[in-house]
């Protein structure tokens, strides 16, 4: 058991397009050190990312144990999906327990959309999060609760483009930031007009880039949040392995 106060440290690990983040946190979820960060290496194969997270964690305090968002499709700790690291290396790799015998502490992997909602939700009715990064990620709680996961980023939003092509990261270098943020009004609408959200919570390295006054239901969230929302997957009022 670790010393940093009357509970476990949760290493958290948020698994991205182009980086690869990891803390740890102490037991009221909050940074023990700075995160760390690196590159997400290139082929983003199960083995080579493996190795660049033993790296990367080397520098960081003693943890108990660890929570992992992953960007993708995700059920009972096997991978499904992974649009953005490539789905055929990934498809039904066990991904929650080779982390844990990796680090040999127990581990809970989920969606980092809904890791990362997980630290920004208020609990309080129906709230969406969407996460704009390399692509598009989307989470939705009601009450508190995660509900069934809905994998938007690959939905059609314009003619045959999906939400991950219409403003994912290389939609907004390809486009420029004036129509790329035209494109998030219309994707917020959208969503308004389709779930009712009472709020909607955006995230994601990429939120940075909005310049349009947003509605009063809709929040910008800390982009920390994909990491110390991993405190909450054990929390067993939350977690329901899918």
């Amino acid at each position: 058991m670790s010393d940093a106060g009357s509970g476990p440290c949760t290493l958290a690990i948020d698994i991205g397009g182009t980086g690869l983040k990891a803390a740890v946190l102490d037991p009221e979820g909050r940074m023990v050190v700075k995160r760390v960060r690196v590159p997400t290496p290139s082929p983003s194969t199960p083995s080579t990312v493996l190795d660049t997270l033993a790296g990367l964690i080397k520098p960081l305090p003693p943890f108990d144990r660890i929570s992992i968002g992953f960007p993708g499709v995700v059920r009972r700790g096997t991978v499904i999906t992974a649009p953005n690291l490539g789905t055929k290396a990934w498809r039904g790799f066990p991904l929650q327990d080779e982390i844990s015998k990796l680090f040999g502490k127990p581990a809970r992997l989920e969606n980092d959309a809904e890791v990362a909602g997980l630290g920004v939700i208020d609990g309080k009715g129906l709230e969406v999060v969407i996460t704009l990064g390399t692509g598009f990620g989307s989470a939705i709680f009601s009450d508190g609760r995660m509900t069934p996961h809905l994998e938007l980023a690959h939905h059609p939003v314009r003619r045959s483009e999906t939400y991950d092509e219409y403003v994912g990261d290389a939609a907004l270098k390809a486009v420029g930031r004036k129509k790329w943020n035209r494109r998030v009004l219309r994707i917020i609408v959208i969503l308004r007009a389709l779930l009712n959200y009472d709020t909607l919570h955006i995230g994601g390295g990429n939120a940075a880039n909005i310049t349009f006054k947003l509605p009063k239901n809709v929040i910008l969230a800390s982009n920390d949040k994909g990491i110390t929302g991993g405190i909450r997957l054990w929390d067993d009022g939350v977690w329901h392995p899918r």
